[in-house]
């Protein structure tokens, strides 16, 4: 079974972080480039964060003005999201989905395999 499984969400006060992880099974990640995605209720989804094949290049919405760190581990075939300095606007679903090229890209377009998404509810 082709999967993207993502873990790691919950609900956590202002300030606070979380750890995402997005492990992948019957799905090869290397090669490939990585993005987590975030979609709020009545909101269309966004771009967060992307990461290359090989981990060296990463990129960032805007909002995330230094908070969240993206990295991968391909012997593991997982990707991860640190989120650190957690603010209520953050909450929302995160999906994280391999894109079909080795490097990022902010367009939903480009991903072909995405998880079912983690809750990740910031309370004030």
């Amino acid at each position: 079974q082709v999967q993207l499984a993502e873990s790691g969400g919950g609900l956590v006060q202002a300030g606070g972080s979380l750890r995402l992880s997005c492990a992948a099974s019957g799905l090869p990640l290397r090669r490939y480039a990585m993005g987590w995605f975030r979609q709020a209720p009545g909101q269309e989804r966004e771009f967060v964060a992307g990461i290359n094949w090989t981990g060296a290049g990463t990129y960032y919405a805007d909002f995330v003005k230094g908070r969240f760190t993206i990295s991968r581990d391909n012997a593991k075939n997982t990707v991860y999201l640190q989120l650190n300095s957690l603010i209520p606007e953050d909450t929302a679903v995160y999906y994280c989905a391999r894109r079909n090229a080795p490097t990022w890209g902010k367009s939903v377009d480009g991903y072909d395999y995405w998880g079912q998404g983690t809750q990740v509810t910031v309370s004030s």
